[in-house]
């Protein structure tokens, strides 16, 4: 009787600890701090059910049970296997670590987008009015916010506050809205067939933590491209410089020859009859001044700019860019493909990326002392490519003697360095008096030669500041940029490819904001699609409806007949 009523009390003492072990858990969590109390219940629940495992060990000798120890052991495993995902769980949630596999990196980030985020100087929150959340959206603003802590989202319903949606000026569902401080912009607005935009959302972070504009002038009145929305114009390339906080304006050096202070950037989009002097004058005055300029000049057109060009060590040649490789892709032998770019900050993150120029002429670079070229882009060598003199001709053969083989260069990025006046009027004012106290011709006749052989070495030797005081000048750099194609950019085009990198790249650079992101090609997935013939697609279907099935059938035959 005794040994039964002992035994029940070691039983009610067995569960006496997972009932302190609760308690202990139940007041911790609820209380939202570990403090005395739910740590004394978690001690004493631990401590009963050691000692009844003890107890229990020394009276049933259970422990050295079969039964015992197969059931520990799979209570070991099972507790690790907890453990691990556990600390997995922990360690990734911890550490961020996360692995794009797609080919063209559709699920990361440009590398624009990256830098621009991690170098926000202050907050940023995105606001998306809407009530559905889709995942592609909400994928694409978390992988903006594992990029820095400044950045930050929340999706709102405009119905359920209705006073943050006035404070925007929320109109409609699915506006995105952008708030940095005071300042707030409106991104754009997502739907089912329009969503969130990576390009949009980086040009408008740019724009408003930069806030700076960059004016940019068209040069028209001589057959250029349109900047509306025309047929063959570039009203896209003007569009996403808008977006980019870069204003575009028409320029007529007719009516005022002289290009607006403000001018960033001029552009000359395939003029197709020539400029006045004094518009090539106001363009020298203007690059002289530490301007920047696109000249994009298309084959068999005179512009009038060969003296402009001359000075910047630049020859258009009037031969015709021929490429005979594109015919595989649906590209005739006048649209030469470039995948060759050049060290560049234009071309940096291009890789082997295509780019494609209808109808374009050569560029020749002669090296000109003070001018740094680099060429941009450059079609494959020859046989592939080579520069057509004969446009009449039905028949694209090369010639040697009239025709240049490649490879070519369509583009070329120059720099020129301007160096300032001394703005100093003291080194201007000693001289002079230096000068005038010899008015007499004798004087200037005779003692001039015998003191300047003297002096001169002398004034090398002594007066080394003011040499160094040169070095120190203030110094202007003058941006040129020269493409032999304008139909690149030109809508319908601007597109395709890097076509419109090419295009904004080249606008971002010629400004001098480098301290700004460039612009962002958008991710496509490659297409891995085989084209088969007729031919092919009944083979591919007679083969494996009838040839492998019939392969396995006498495999097997085989088989079953040699164990028979």
């Amino acid at each position: 009787m005794k040994i039964v009523k002992k035994n029940q009390l070691v039983k009610y003492l067995f569960w006496l600890g997972p009932f302190l072990l609760a308690v202990g858990l139940t007041s911790g969590l609820i209380s939202g701090s570990w403090g005395l109390i739910p740590l004394a219940f978690l001690i004493a629940g631990t401590v009963v059910i050691g000692i009844w495992f003890v107890w229990q060990s020394q009276q049933n000798k259970w422990w050295n049970r079969r039964s015992t120890q197969v059931g520990t052991n799979a209570l070991v495993a099972i507790v690790a296997v907890l453990v691990i995902l556990g600390l997995i769980n922990f360690l990734s949630t911890r550490y961020n670590l996360r692995k794009d596999l797609t080919e063209a990196q559709l699920f990361t980030l440009a590398p624009q987008s990256q830098e621009l985020v991690r170098t926000l100087p202050q907050p940023v929150k995105v606001w998306v009015f809407d009530v559905n959340r889709n995942p592609q959206d909400r994928e694409l603003l978390e992988n903006y916010r594992r990029q820095s802590a400044n950045f930050q989202f929340e999706y709102v319903d405009p119905q359920a506050r209705p006073g943050l949606a006035n404070k925007f000026g929320v109109k409609d569902y699915g506006e995105v809205h952008l708030e940095s401080g005071d300042n707030r912009q409106l991104v754009q607005t997502v739907s089912v067939n329009e969503r969130l935009s990576e390009i949009r959302l980086t040009n408008r972070l740019q724009q408003l933590t930069s806030g700076t504009t960059v004016p940019v002038y068209f040069l028209q009145g001589h057959g250029e491209q349109a900047i509306t929305s025309e047929q063959g114009g570039i009203s896209q390339a003007v569009q996403r410089l808008g977006d980019k906080n870069y204003p575009a304006s028409p320029l007529n050096l007719v009516e005022k020859a002289q290009i607006p202070e403000d001018a960033a950037v001029v552009v000359v989009a395939g003029p197709k009859q020539e400029l006045f002097d004094s518009e090539v004058k106001a363009l020298q005055a203007y690059l002289n001044g530490g301007g920047n300029a696109l000249l994009m000049i298309d084959p068999n057109t005179n512009t009038n700019l060969d003296n402009l060009l001359q000075e910047w060590g630049v020859r258009l040649d009037n031969r015709l860019a021929v490429d005979v490789s594109g015919s595989g892709v649906g590209l005739g032998p006048a649209v030469p493909i470039v995948t060759e770019y050049g060290q560049h900050p234009i071309t940096q993150d291009f890789g082997n990326g295509i780019s494609f120029y209808r109808l374009a002429r050569p560029i020749e670079i002669i090296p000109v002392s003070g001018i740094q070229a680099t060429p941009l882009l450059q079609t494959k060598p020859y046989p592939d490519s080579w520069a057509e003199s004969d446009l009449e001709s039905d028949s694209l053969e090369f010639n040697p003697e009239t025709d240049l083989p490649g490879p070519l260069t369509l583009g070329v990025a120059l720099t020129r360095t301007i160096p300032q006046p001394q703005p100093t009027t003291e080194a201007e004012a000693t001289p002079t008096p230096q000068a005038s106290p010899q008015p007499t011709t004798e004087a200037e006749a005779t003692p001039t030669p015998q003191a300047s052989p003297q002096p001169t070495t002398e004034a090398e030797a002594t007066p080394t500041p003011p040499t160094e005081e040169k070095s120190e000048q203030p110094v202007i750099e003058s941006r040129l940029v020269i493409i032999g194609d304008s139909d690149f950019a030109t809508d319908g085009l601007f597109q395709q490819q890097l076509n419109g990198d090419v295009f904004l790249n080249s606008i971002t650079w010629l400004s001098q904001q480098d301290q700004q992101p460039l612009s962002i090609r958008p991710k496509e997935p490659n297409n891995r699609r085989i084209n088969l013939t007729i031919a092919q697609a009944n083979l591919l279907t007679l083969s494996s409806l009838l040839i492998l099935p019939l392969m396995g059938l006498i495999a097997a035959a085989i088989i079953w007949w040699k164990r028979r």
